[in-house]
């Protein structure tokens, strides 16, 4: 392949980074890339290290946007849980469809199975967040640039971050998720990043346009004791009210994120739609894709593991 495959969010954020990981998978396969970053720093040296062709731009600027896609026929979309995306997302699918790319791999969020009554209905969406990425995805089927949407649950590593604190320093997870028999769809940022990459790079075009990414589907009880086998000591879960876990976490999300994470739990815990892990990434990678328990494992010492 000598046309570049262009790849957003490339920097990395602070929890998937799945633009990080998918830009890594590709030149590990000596498959030139594009990446795009909004700052030239540590992160952005290190892709060029990688083999990396560097573009800073912003995907709210659509003439950045235009100079990223030159002689570009592949991207990856993926926007940070900020202010933009039903902006960005246009601004890249109109630059798409005007650069005649053939294939955009969308990183969208899960919205059911296609029996599911939920599935792209947009009165049915968890969030206003989710809703935009509903929309999202109709932009880039409405741009004809051959997109195909990846609908993930949350991350693993979201999960990570929002218990490490306080299972470290009290062996607890302080969270709003009701009496612990929600069920929460997850799956690891590396296995959807892979399944990205694997997409990007075949010498034909996906055989799918929606690809639902969904690993497991565990209870809230179910995670806080697959979390504490993991690391080899019982966890407590504290469930606590919405208004105390937004008091708690301001200070580190957005606003937009704040919202979106808080209607989202709101959904979980209400929620009597009957989920089950898809077998998506397997059929993508051809591999099995991480448990939680392996995720929680990997990371054990970030959640103070005994012994560590």
């Amino acid at each position: 392949m000598s046309q570049p495959i262009l790849i957003t969010g490339a920097a990395g954020g602070s929890q998937g980074s799945t633009g990080r990981l998918v830009a890594g998978l590709l030149r590990k396969q000596g498959i030139p890339v594009r990446a795009f970053v909004h700052k030239l720093d540590a992160r952005s040296d290190e892709l060029r290290l990688q083999g990396a062709e560097i573009v800073e731009g912003d995907l709210l600027d659509p003439a950045s946007v235009q100079v990223a896609m030159k002689e570009v026929k592949r991207a990856y979309f993926t926007y940070p849980v900020a202010d933009g995306l039903l902006e960005a997302a246009t601004i890249f699918a109109a630059t798409a469809r005007d650069a005649g790319l053939e294939l955009v791999v969308n990183n969208s969020q899960f919205q059911g199975t296609p029996d599911d009554p939920a599935f792209r209905d947009l009165q049915r969406a968890p969030s206003f967040r989710n809703l935009q990425h509903r929309l999202a995805d109709r932009i880039f089927d409405w741009a004809q640039v051959g997109a195909v949407h990846l609908q993930t649950p949350p991350y693993y590593e979201n999960v990570r971050a929002l218990v490490s604190r306080s299972v470290a320093d009290q062996n607890a997870v302080f969270l709003p998720w009701g009496d612990g028999n929600a069920v929460i769809p997850l799956a690891g940022a590396e296995d959807v990043s892979r399944a990205a990459a694997t997409l990007l790079a075949g010498s034909g075009m996906p055989s799918e346009k929606i690809y639902p990414l969904v690993s497991e589907t565990p209870t809230v009880r179910e995670i806080v004791a697959t979390l504490g086998r993991a690391i080899g000591r019982e966890i407590r879960y504290v469930p606590i009210t919405d208004e105390q876990w937004a008091d708690a976490v301001k200070e580190r999300l957005n606003p937009h994120a704040l919202d979106h994470l808080t209607h989202l739990w709101q959904y979980f815990r209400n929620s009597k739609e009957h989920r089950q892990a898809t077998n998506a990434i397997r059929e993508v990678t051809g591999r099995n894709p991480q448990s939680l328990e392996e995720f929680f494992q990997a990371n054990a010492k970030s959640l103070g593991a005994a012994g560590q």
